[in-house]
């Protein structure tokens, strides 16, 4: 049987890269694609929400990510019985890795994020990860014991008129991700992963550089550019559980 002719508006069968284990692609509209045909989702979102979640689920800790900031993200912080996250340099806890680092074990904090913690909320009840460079490979083992089919998902940043704006990091941690992964890959996820490779022994000076860890560093958060660049030294698999993220149970952080 002939397949029928579809137009740009209905073209799912050519953005979902249903023919790979592996496939890769960005913000809210790659989760639109991939989900369905995905077992399993991986977000990434290395400056900073992931980074964030690792640090703190290494720990002991819940991360309840939410997308929006201010009244709504305290309300639903004291309906959870959580802490709130506010701005960076802000409170005790933000979206700077650095202020999880003396969480303890037990506590519960509603973390606010457009992007990565934005993302995670839309994956359509898909068992969910959250992944950034110190956990990539943790992580790509953890989801493997789920599902096959992995949708890894770079979260991207926003320009001010709430475009995505794709950041390096991202697809980098999308590339180690999918380094870690077996199955076969779809282009765009070897795309990522051909760049992780060849990025892999740079990426401190890679995120200072960028972007994102520019914007970061003139803001006087380079500690948080500079634990977010460390590969592979935490072994927390973040998943998404009853709204929270906690630890899949595939081990505790290596280090600080």
């Amino acid at each position: 049987m002939m397949a029928r002719a579809r137009g740009p508006g209905d073209g799912a069968v050519w953005f979902d890269q249903s023919a790979y284990d592996v496939r890769v692609e960005w913000g809210g509209g790659g989760v639109a694609s991939l989900c369905d045909g995905a077992e399993v989702v991986v977000i990434v979102d290395v400056l900073s929400f992931s980074t964030c979640v690792d640090v703190a689920v290494g720990r002991g800790a819940a991360i309840l990510p939410f997308a929006r900031s201010g009244d709504e993200a305290r309300a639903y912080a004291r309906q959870m019985g959580a802490q709130c996250g506010g701005p960076r340099g802000e409170g005790r806890f933000s979206l700077s890795p650095t202020s999880f680092a003396e969480i303890g074990a037990g506590e519960r904090v509603v973390l606010p994020s457009p992007n990565g913690g934005a993302l995670s909320l839309h994956t359509g009840g898909k068992p969910t990860f959250t992944a950034c460079l110190r956990n990539a490979s943790a992580v790509a083992l953890a989801a493997q014991e789920v599902g096959r089919r992995i949708a890894v998902i770079a979260a991207g940043e926003r320009w001010k008129s709430d475009a995505l704006r794709p950041a390096l990091e991202d697809w980098l941690g999308a590339g180690a991700v999918v380094a870690a992964l077996e199955g076969s890959r779809s282009p765009e996820a070897d795309g990522a992963q051909v760049m992780f490779e060849a990025s892999a022994r740079r990426l401190p000076d890679i995120l200072i550089g960028c972007a994102s860890g520019r914007q970061l560093v003139d803001l006087g958060f380079t500690d948080d550019v500079v634990w977010a660049s460390a590969l592979n030294m935490s072994a927390c698999a973040p998943i998404l559980r009853a709204g929270a993220f906690v630890d899949a149970g595939t081990g505790r952080m290596a280090g600080t």
